[in-house]
């Protein structure tokens, strides 16, 4: 018996709108991972890019629990002495709201070409509008 292994010229790609107001920012975002690499399928194979496109709309309704948005920060450093960075969420979720997503996002991927491949595929945009429509995607609900 041989294992199925997807090879890039038959993988059948689909995009999805996802509606991230009122949506909790991890659970989105482990969602969407999924999607990305493709694990919903069942032709996923590990060393193949076998997701889907992702549209987020409504960025800016995304909802961080607890006490998050006062206590998390975006921490990046500019690789000189001293250069660590940070930005507190609130100010982030201020103005720019597509970054938390997509950094949660990119978080939960492979940190290889692969990862960056599937991550290519998120398309994230603050308000409802987005202009991906000659692409007919699907509205995905979880």
């Amino acid at each position: 018996m041989k294992s199925y292994m997807a090879k890039p010229t038959e993988i059948d790609r689909k995009w999805y709108v996802i509606d991230a107001e009122g949506k909790v920012l991890g659970r989105l975002a482990t969602e969407v991972a999924s999607i990305l690499r493709g694990k919903k399928k069942p032709i996923y194979t590990p060393y193949v890019d076998t997701g889907d496109f992702v549209i987020i709309i409504n960025a800016d309704k995304v909802v961080l629990t607890g006490k998050k948005l006062e206590q998390k920060y975006y921490r990046y450093h500019s690789g000189h002495p001293g250069g660590l960075k940070e930005i507190p969420y609130e100010k982030l979720m201020a103005a720019k709201p597509e970054k938390v997503i997509e950094l949660a996002v990119k978080g939960m991927l492979p940190k290889n070409a692969l990862g960056r491949q599937m991550y290519r595929k998120l398309k994230v945009y603050r308000g409802p509008v987005h202009k991906h429509e000659a692409q007919k995607p699907e509205v995905y609900e979880f």
